[in-house]
């Protein structure tokens, strides 16, 4: 379960309408019935929804969810609708709407991503960086996570990863570094980055359990992770830098065993259409 909290809801609300909603107040249209129903405008993973109903609850709407987050959706099939007053549609909908749109953009390119590489090689995992536009850790990943992909990091806290950058500034044999880990920490396996094919199998020979790969060609990589699995059986291989939806598919033919990625999180949002009615076009359609 991926839960998020009422506290993370509360905040975004309360960013957008800190001191209330001017406009609907002047109008004097604050208490008068209406609807929202949400669709897609495009066939979509849908995320957020959940979010969504949540939050035009916590505003005192009444809320019907249809879908559930990770559904792929046809274009125009309604899946959240809600009424109560205008006051409160008007404080929550954007809010709501910005949330179910960058999540479902997110959702869909990591269910694309997953889908291309599973074509070819369906042990292959799709694992989304930390490289989210910061504030944004917990819709990002929970985006991701709908849509099939796991978290390669959460943070620096939870695994061991090492890069050129950390390696720098160890003085003597890197290798040594690398056995000096495994004692102070045997539980957790030990993950390095590296730049070449050479880099690669030193690691794995070293028994480093995770070889990730960066920005190798695939066909380089074929060849490197071919290598690695016939001498280092226990090594796990990841690609890992450019990798997208477009060429998932080689570096999974290519023997991943995941894809470390950016680019679900960098790309359109998904657009929702939030169509909103005064009570007597409620009345008039039947309503919810």
């Amino acid at each position: 379960m991926y839960y998020i909290g009422d506290a993370f809801l509360e905040t975004v609300l309360k960013e957008d309408a800190p001191y209330g909603d001017l406009t609907t107040d002047l109008l004097g249209i604050e208490d008068a019935p209406g609807s929202i129903t949400c669709w897609p405008k495009a066939d979509t993973v849908i995320c957020g929804a959940e979010l969504a109903a949540r939050l035009f609850e916590k505003v005192g709407l009444e809320a019907e969810r249809s879908a559930r987050d990770g559904q792929r959706l046809a274009a125009r099939t309604p899946f959240l609708r809600a009424r109560g007053t205008a006051g409160a549609i008007h404080a929550v909908y954007k809010t709501a709407q910005n949330i179910m749109e960058y999540c479902s953009g997110i959702a869909t390119r990591t269910a694309e991503m997953k889908s291309a590489a599973q074509a070819v090689n369906p042990n292959c995992r799709i694992v989304v960086t930390r490289k989210h536009f910061p504030g944004t850790k917990t819709l990002a990943l929970y985006a991701a996570h709908v849509g099939g992909a796991v978290a390669h990091r959460t943070g620096l806290s939870e695994s061991v990863l090492v890069f050129d950058q950390h390696r720098t500034f160890c003085s003597e044999d890197f290798l040594e570094h690398l056995l000096r880990m495994r004692r102070l920490d045997p539980e957790r396996k030990i993950a390095v980055e590296a730049a070449d094919a050479a880099e690669a199998i030193a690691f794995a020979r070293a028994g480093v359990d995770i070889i990730q790969c960066e920005k190798m060609p695939p066909g380089l990589f074929a060849e490197t992770c071919a290598r690695i699995k016939s001498e280092c059986p226990h090594a796990l291989v990841s690609a890992a830098g450019g990798v997208r939806a477009d060429n998932a598919a080689q570096y999974a033919g290519a023997g991943a065993d995941f894809l470390v990625t950016t680019w679900p999180y960098f790309g359109r949002p998904a657009d929702i259409k939030m169509h909103i009615e005064g009570e007597p076009a409620r009345k008039a359609d039947g309503g919810l």
